[in-house]
């Protein structure tokens, strides 16, 4: 099981390039950072956590754009994997979003990983022309357009939300692995075996070992070989029963919270968690 840090980034305390660095140097193998464009300030759109209007955290309103910051992380490492948790591809346009993760990836030696969600803030949405009941045919579309973009010589794409003729659009990729954020459900765990190559958990999801089982079960239905990469979003302490367990029910990834605190208070937070968790920084290559 690999471990992971996610940074919710904003404009203060350490940035994201420095904080992909120490989590790099530290032994973790994913950089995750979140996305909101804005925060509607009338809104009716329930917070998943709060269960009202009120946020959780005053970072939602000062994220930074997510990959402004992965390519500030991808400058100053050259091992660990740039990845979103999550972010909103419904927000963007597909053709110019599929350029900017293209060139993130190519850049980076092939280290990104897309992880979406479908938007909890439905006001947010809104303001991007994407209706909440729609929500999920128009991820889905832009991650098809996207796919076409990366992979076909000259790719084209018509849908509901997404449609261009056949273009040119370079660099290629070899693979960006896509992963999707939700609560889990029959529907999420369908949409993701039909779409995605696996599951990031949401801080509600506590029952891992049963859902991985109910998601592999979707994923063998839908005819996929192999199985989903399953990521955790980790709430709880990583206790040597827990992290066991996880390992058992074939969670591939955990992610880890950072602090937005000074660089220093950073650095001796990766290095107490990575000596709790019990992994270190990578041997010197030769």
């Amino acid at each position: 099981m690999r471990h992971g840090i996610v940074l919710f980034t904003s404009d203060r305390g350490i940035t994201p390039g420095p904080a992909a660095q120490a989590a790099e140097q530290a032994g973790f193998d994913t950089f995750y950072v979140p996305e909101h464009t804005h925060i509607p300030i009338k809104r009716t759109a329930a917070h998943p956590g709060t269960g009202g209007a009120d946020l959780p955290d005053d970072r939602y309103l000062r994220t930074l754009d997510p990959w402004v910051s992965l390519s500030a992380a991808a400058a100053l490492t050259s091992r660990i994997r740039l990845a979103t948790a999550v972010a909103l591809p419904v927000e963007s346009d597909p053709i110019t979003l599929a350029k900017t993760i293209a060139s993130l990836d190519w850049l980076s030696g092939g280290r990104v990983l897309l992880g979406a969600g479908f938007g909890w803030n439905t006001d947010e949405l809104a303001d991007h022309h994407v209706p909440a009941h729609r929500r999920r045919t128009a991820l889905r579309e832009h991650i098809e357009a996207m796919r076409a973009l990366w992979t076909e010589e000259e790719a084209s794409y018509s849908g509901e939300f997404v449609h261009f003729g056949p273009s040119w659009a370079f660099p290629k990729p070899a693979r960006i692995p896509v992963l999707i954020g939700a609560g889990a459900g029959p529907k999420t765990f369908a949409w993701i075996a039909a779409h995605a190559d696996g599951w990031i958990t949401t801080p509600a999801d506590t029952d891992v070992a049963a859902n991985a089982e109910r998601l592999r079960a979707a994923w063998a239905e839908a005819g996929r070989p192999g199985s989903p990469e399953i990521h955790v979003l980790a709430t709880r302490k990583p206790a040597p029963d827990l992290l066991a367990e996880w390992e058992g029910c074939g969670v591939t990834e955990a992610i880890w919270g950072l602090p937005d605190k000074s660089a220093d208070e950073v650095r001796a937070f990766l290095a107490r968690h990575a000596e709790r968790l019990g992994i270190g920084p990578p041997a010197p290559a030769g």
